[in-house]
């Protein structure tokens, strides 16, 4: 993608209305644009980061043995009232009418219609465990939307939801989930921090929250400070082995991390006193085990072993995917824009031409592009009637971790420069080589 031809609308000053960080540099660097309060069209590059985000879910979720489908948005008031939750959920659903005069709702979550599915199509034990999910616009009507994507009211999210015959497979889907969660997080470049949680609306005794440390989260949160520390990394992980996982999330939960809505002082203060550390966090996904509330309302039932019928152990798990931009924004940032992890970037190199017009920077600029492409990268070629300084500013803005500077002087050296978005620091080298080097760091992040 050549920047003459992209469509980024960059804005010059911080906008008034952004109160946050990711929200002003989201605005800055023409990823979104508000269209009503909490309502965001997302612009070219926005897009590009939700997409990627989107895939990594997808990834993950497909490893673990889930299996992705798609509702719709929309949903019949009906099926809400089986379960209970249609006058229960409060104003921020949106309830609406349709010409026949029919109840509908603007999906805020999933179980009911999952639920649905579920005992139209499965009734034997057999057919079991089967976890389902989907990546899907919702909507809740927050009474006060604030902070750009990380509190709107429409939102994209990953909802899942495992249907096992007894609690323990439903236990084991649930510590399923938590360590495809942390893989997901990790390979975004975040520290998603698996903490306990109560379960608001959605119901269960048993919930998890992933939070990522931030300043400027909506969530106070107490910890010991080694948990940070805690990586998956590469370890090789079999979904299917019940003792291995349940190990994993064991690793993961037993050190005392907690919101505010769970926190217990006594516990808490049972830690080194050097340990405790109290935070703010920024909610980027959470997971329950509810058991059969859904099940038990709504008839989803199998015949077991013995000819007996049983309602299903269930939970479901969300991620928020458009949420996830702004925590990691909040997260990668410094005073010139935004510091994207390697395995979000919209782009993977910026290409910066010095002299533009200028027959021999014009052609490496084109052969280096060319070569990125050709080993599967995604370069930004910034090939704009510019001067140098705008053209930094812009790729600082914007926040693509890695930039190779072509100009006539480094040219007649047989170099250019490649430097590094989050350091700051450059190296000279051959055009080839540093196509190589970009090649050889996201070969890692595949």
């Amino acid at each position: 993608m050549r920047l003459s031809r992209y469509f980024l609308p960059v804005l010059k000053e911080n906008p008034a209305e952004a109160q946050i960080v990711s929200h002003r540099l989201m605005l800055r660097a023409g990823m979104i644009k508000q269209q009503a309060a909490g309502i965001y069209s997302w612009l070219p590059l926005g897009f590009k980061v939700l997409k990627r985000i989107e895939q990594i879910v997808h990834e993950e979720q497909i490893r673990a043995g889930h299996i992705p489908l798609l509702m719709p948005t929309l949903q019949p008031a009906d099926l809400w009232r089986e379960s209970g939750r249609y006058d229960d959920y409060g104003q921020e659903m949106l309830r609406i009418k349709d010409r026949h005069e029919r109840e509908m709702l603007y999906g805020p979550t999933n179980e009911e219609m999952i639920t649905d599915i579920f005992r139209a199509h499965v009734s034997s034990y057999k057919d079991l465990p089967l976890t389902l999910y989907h990546i899907q616009w919702k909507f809740r009507d927050e009474v006060r939307p604030r902070f750009g994507v990380m509190r709107g009211r429409e939102f994209y999210m990953k909802d899942g939801y495992n249907f096992d015959l007894t609690r323990e497979d439903a236990l084991h889907a649930y510590n399923r989930h938590m360590v495809s969660y942390l893989r997901t997080y990790e390979r975004m470049g975040l520290t998603a921090i698996p903490m306990r949680a109560a379960s608001g609306p959605i119901g269960g005794d048993n919930t998890h929250e992933f939070l990522v440390l931030a300043q400027t989260g909506e969530s106070e949160v107490f910890y010991d400070a080694q948990v940070p520390d805690l990586k998956l990394g590469d370890r090789a992980v079999d979904y299917d082995d019940r003792d291995q996982v349940a190990a994993i999330c064991q690793e993961f939960t037993t050190l005392y991390a907690r919101t505010d809505e769970t926190h217990d002082e006594a516990v808490f203060n049972q830690i080194p006193e050097a340990r405790r550390c109290v935070g703010r966090g920024i909610e980027v996904g959470q997971i329950f085990y509810f058991g059969t509330k859904y099940s038990e309302a709504m008839g989803a039932t199998v015949v077991t072993p013995d000819g007996t019928r049983v309602p299903v152990e269930m939970g479901s798990h969300g991620i928020g995917v458009s949420r996830l931009l702004g925590a990691l924004i909040e997260a990668n940032h410094d005073e010139r824009g935004i510091i994207w992890p390697e395995g979000v970037t919209p782009f993977h190199v910026g290409i910066v031409n010095l002299k533009q017009g200028d027959g021999a920077t014009d052609a490496a600029c084109a052969g280096i592009y060319k070569a990125l492409v050709a080993k599967g990268l995604d370069p930004l070629y910034d090939d704009r009637d510019e001067r140098a300084g705008a053209k930094f500013a812009t790729m600082d803005l914007i926040g693509l971790p890695w930039r190779i500077t072509v100009g006539p002087r480094g040219l007649a050296g047989g170099v250019v420069e490649l430097t590094s978005r989050r350091t700051g620091e450059s190296e000279e080298m051959s055009a080839e080589a540093a196509v190589d080097r970009i090649a050889q760091i996201y070969a890692a992040h595949r």
